[in-house]
């Protein structure tokens, strides 16, 4: 689970016994929260698989969502260049701030976590009723007329960027994004497996 399998190599002395770990959504990419490991949380992190801290407060281990239940289920475990910080990406269960929030720093969001939001929306649009919302009346319709808008978004996001409307080429470009989203959603494929797609391509 820590990319680094050598647990020894952090630089426990350095950080007097605590090292700093950024928790980030593994999809989404919004930094959740900020908190504290000695090694016997990181040992346990790495066993049960969710983030596990040392509080500060309370002096002792704290698994994250132990009372809540929203716990922090890991992804990876990065440490920085200096062996002194790590990266703990997570798929979270629930909110992560104990007053209700997604992210301990909310506000805060960068504009693909606002993709991952937006794919959570249209996935419970599913379920709804058709008048409730265009996209529910989307669904209804049923798979040709979402594919439908689709290659109709398409063609006009192409006739915008061929006349050089940049303004025009936004709106187009922010419905087809969207309708193909909707599309994705209908088939049941979630948007980061095309992301893992186009990363794989890149790779090769």
């Amino acid at each position: 689970m820590l990319t680094d399998p050598q647990n020894n190599s952090l630089d426990w002395e350095k950080i007097a016994g605590l090292i700093p770990a950024i928790v980030q959504h593994a999809v989404s990419g919004e930094v959740l929260m900020l908190g504290y490991m000695n090694q016997a949380a990181l040992a346990i992190t790495q066993q049960i698989g969710k983030v596990t801290f040392f509080s500060r407060t309370k002096q002792r281990l704290w698994t994250k969502g132990e009372s809540s239940g929203y716990f922090l289920n890991v992804v990876s475990i990065t440490p920085d260049c200096d062996k002194d910080t790590l990266l703990i990406l997570v798929n979270p269960i629930g909110s992560t701030c104990h007053l209700g929030k997604g992210s301990c720093f909310y506000p805060a969001s960068c504009d693909w976590s606002f993709l991952y939001k937006l794919e959570q929306l249209l996935a419970k649009r599913k379920t709804a009723s058709s008048g409730s919302s265009y996209t529910a009346s989307l669904y209804a319709s049923g798979t040709k007329r979402i594919a439908q808008k689709v290659g109709e978004e398409g063609v006009e996001t192409a006739l915008a960027a061929m006349v050089n409307d940049r303004e025009e080429l936004t709106n187009e470009a922010s419905d087809l994004i969207y309708h193909l989203m909707v599309l994705l959603q209908d088939q049941e494929l979630e948007l980061s497996k095309v992301i893992s797609q186009l990363r794989e391509r890149h790779q090769r």
